[in-house]
C-alpha cells in the first residue's frame, strides 16, 4: 500500500499527501469521538448535530475566503496558517467544556465530522496538486490522495477505540481520556506545519497563464457547485459523527465495535479509488461518478430499513465500497474543465457551496434522531443522492473536457 501512494511521487507531492494522511487519521478518529465526548460532556443528541454544523458553516467560510483572495498568495503560506488552525483547534477542544466555546471553535476551527475532507485544506491542496500532473496522470494523483485519506482515516477509526483503553488498562479517566485525542489532534496539526514549510512555490511554465479568478468557465463551474450542493446536503444528514450516533442509538455499537466498522467502511473506500482511475478511462469522469453512486445510496436506503445491525452493517459497507469512488473522479473532472489558471478558484467556488449546503444538515439531521425518527436522515440522503446523480449526468453528458 505504501508503495501504491508514493511510488514515482516527486518530493512536493509526496509531503502534501503526507500531510493529507495525518489530517485523515485525526478525522478518522475525531469523527468518532465527537459525539462520545459531547455526551460525556452532558450534552445531548441535538447539540451534536448543531456543533457538526457549526464546524461546515465555518470550514464553507473560510473556503469561500480562499476562493476570494487565495491567489493573491502562496499556497504554503495558505497551508501553514490551516496547519496552524488545526492545532490550535486540538488544544480548545481539549482545554474547554462550555457549550459555546466549542461551537466557537468548532466554527473558526478544523474539525471534520464527516467522512470526506470538508476543510480549508482540500482546496488549497488540490490546487497545489493540480499543478503537479498533467492530463490522465491528475486523475491518478488525485486517486492516491483520496486513497491516503482513506487508508488513515481507517487507521484512525481504530485509534478510537484508544480512550476505552486508557481507560480499562490504566484507570484513566473517561473524559480525560477523550480529552488526550484532541491533544493528539493538535500535536498533527504542528507536524502539517512543519511538512508544509518545506514545499517550495512551484516554477511557473512558460505556457501557463497567472493564477486568475474564474473567467470563461464560471457559468460551468456554478452549475457544478450547484448540483454538488445537492450531494453535500444529502451526505451532511449522515456525517460520520452522525453516522456513529445512530449506530450507538440504533444497535448500542461500543466504540470499539464504532471503531471497527468504520476501518473497513475507509479500507473498501480507499480500494474503490482504486478502481476508480481504470474506470474512469474506460468509461470517463462522470459516468463513473454517477453510475457508481446510485447503486451505493440504494444501499444506504435498504440500511435503514432492515431490522439487525449484521444486515445494516453489510449494506453501509457494500455502500462504502461504492461511494467514495466520485471523490477522485469529480476533483479530476473539475481540474479538467477549466483552464489551468482558474484552478483554484474552481476548486474553491466547488467547495464552498458544498461545505454550506453539508453544514444545513447535521442539525436538521440531529433533530430527527433526537425525535425518534432514527431511519429517516439515511432514506432522506440516499434519495436525494439518487437525485443529484440524475441531474449531473442529464446537465452534463455532453460537456467535453479541456486538453
Amino acid at each position: 500500500m505504501a508503495l501504491v501512494l508514493t511510488e514515482g511521487l516527486e518530493r512536493p507531492a509526496l509531503r502534501i499527501l503526507t500531510a493529507r494522511a495525518l489530517r485523515a487519521f485525526c478525522d478518522g478518529y475525531v469523527a468518532i469521538l465527537l459525539p462520545a465526548y459531547l455526551l460525556a460532556l452532558g450534552y445531548g443528541t441535538l447539540e451534536v448535530g448543531v456543533l457538526s454544523s457549526a464546524t461546515l458553516f465555518g470550514s464553507a467560510l473560510a473556503t469561500l475566503g480562499v476562493g476570494a483572495i487565495g491567489h493573491r498568495f502562496d499556497l504554503r503560506v495558505l497551508l501553514r496558517a490551516a496547519a496552524v488552525l488545526m492545532a490550535l483547534t486540538g488544544a480548545g477542544f481539549a482545554l474547554f467544556e462550555s457549550l459555546w466555546l466549542l461551537l466557537a471553535i468548532a466554527f473558526a476551527g478544523t474539525i471534520n465530522p464527516s467522512s470526506g475532507d470538508v476543510s480549508v485544506f482540500s482546496p488549497l491542496e488540490q490546487a497545489a496538486l493540480a499543478g503537479m500532473a498533467r492530463d490522465d496522470a491528475r486523475t491518478a494523483l488525485f486517486a492516491r490522495y483520496s486513497l491516503a485519506g482513506s487508508v488513515f482515516a481507517a487507521l484512525g477509526a481504530i485509534a478510537a477505540a484508544l480512550p476505552e483503553q486508557l481507560h480499562v488498562s490504566f484507570g484513566v479517566a473517561p473524559l480525560d481520556a477523550l480529552r488526550s485525542m484532541f491533544v493528539l489532534y493538535a500535536a498533527a496539526g504542528a507536524l502539517v506545519w512543519w511538512l508544509y514549510g518545506a514545499l517550495r512555490q512551484p516554477r511557473a511554465r512558460a505556457d501557463a497563464p497567472a493564477t486568475a479568478s474564474l473567467g470563461a468557465s464560471r457559468p460551468v463551474v456554478f452549475r457544478l457547485a450547484a448540483l454538488f450542493s445537492i450531494d453535500a446536503f444529502a451526505g451532511g444528514l449522515i456525517v460520520n459523527s452522525l453516522l456513529a450516533l445512530w449506530l450507538f442509538k440504533r444497535f448500542g455499537l461500543s466504540l470499539s465495535d464504532a471503531g471497527a466498522f468504520f476501518f473497513c467502511s475507509s479500507v473498501l473506500a480507499a480500494l474503490s479509488y482504486l478502481v476508480a482511475v481504470p474506470l474512469a478511462r474506460r468509461f470517463g469522469l462522470l459516468n463513473t461518478m454517477v453510475f457508481t453512486h446510485i447503486p451505493s445510496s440504494a444501499c444506504l436506503i435498504l440500511a435503514a430499513l432492515v431490522p439487525n445491525a449484521a444486515a445494516a452493517i453489510g449494506l453501509l459497507l457494500a455502500r462504502s465500497a461504492l461511494s467514495q469512488m466520485d471523490v477522485p473522479t469529480r476533483t479530476a473532472y473539475v481540474m479538467g474543465v477549466v483552464s489551468p489558471a482558474e484552478r483554484p478558484a474552481a476548486a474553491s467556488v466547488t467547495s464552498v457551496p458544498r461545505s454550506l449546503a453539508a453544514a444545513a444538515s447535521p442539525a436538521l439531521a440531529g433533530a430527527m434522531i433526537a425525535g425518534g425518527a432514527l431511519a429517516a436522515p439515511l432514506l432522506a440522503c440516499g434519495a436525494l443522492k439518487i437525485a443529484y446523480d440524475l441531474l449531473l449526468w442529464s446537465a452534463f453528458r455532453r460537456v467535453k473536457l479541456r486538453e
